[in-house]
């Protein structure tokens, strides 16, 4: 459950990230301003909030989500939020070179963005992306708080059926286990950003 949470969590943060981020440098001022609420309002506030938030008050209005979907809403939109700075950084940081040369070549505002910058941009976003996937590995603990089974939910169950005698053992377990999935995330990550740099180091040559 904790990886499931965290595969559909990142995804929908990597889609509201590039959303977010590339509306936020939107002319148009309508979706300008909607990337700056959403990422302002979801890094300004607790995600223990956003999530008791989407699975508690919700019902009030008629909308009634599922423990573990509102686990993957607030999370992925908690996420997300960090992620839209990431990409926006990654894109103001492409050289200005780039931009006038595409704008050369007539491409269009859309094509300049999806062909020229955001490739280029792309490398340099992902260590932050692999910081941020393993940020929202350990932030499903959170989902424990909502019922769901995740791994902490089920420590805590392990540690009360113990009555407290094995406490450290299942602790020490938890922890071993939250950190080997660290580990894949980062190789994982790591052998993402080799192959990117390898392609843009072939180009370059």
């Amino acid at each position: 459950m904790t990886l499931w949470i965290t595969w559909w969590a990142g995804v929908l943060a990597l889609i509201m990230a590039f959303v977010g981020g590339v509306a936020k440098l939107s002319h148009n001022a309508l979706a300008r301003w909607s990337a700056i609420i959403y990422i302002e309002l979801f890094r300004g506030t607790s995600a223990i909030v956003q999530l008791f938030w989407l699975f508690f008050v919700l019902p009030f209005f008629g909308i009634n989500l599922s423990a573990v979907l509102a686990g993957i809403l607030a999370l992925g939109l908690n996420v997300g939020a960090y992620g839209a700075e990431v990409v926006r950084g990654a894109i103001l940081a492409v050289p200005k070179g780039q931009y006038e040369a595409a704008t050369a070549l007539n491409f269009t505002a859309k094509q300049r963005l999806w062909r020229v910058l955001i490739p280029q941009a792309v490398v340099n976003m992902i260590p932050p992306f692999g910081n941020l996937a393993i940020e929202l590995l350990k932030a499903t603990s959170l989902v424990s708080l909502v019922t769901v089974t995740d791994l902490t939910y089920r420590a805590q169950i392990l540690d009360r059926n113990s009555f407290g005698v094995q406490t450290s053992s299942i602790y020490f377990l938890t922890l071993i286990l939250y950190f080997v999935f660290a580990v894949i995330i980062t190789l994982l990550i790591r052998g993402v950003e080799t192959r990117l740099s390898t392609g843009r180091d072939r180009g370059r040559a």
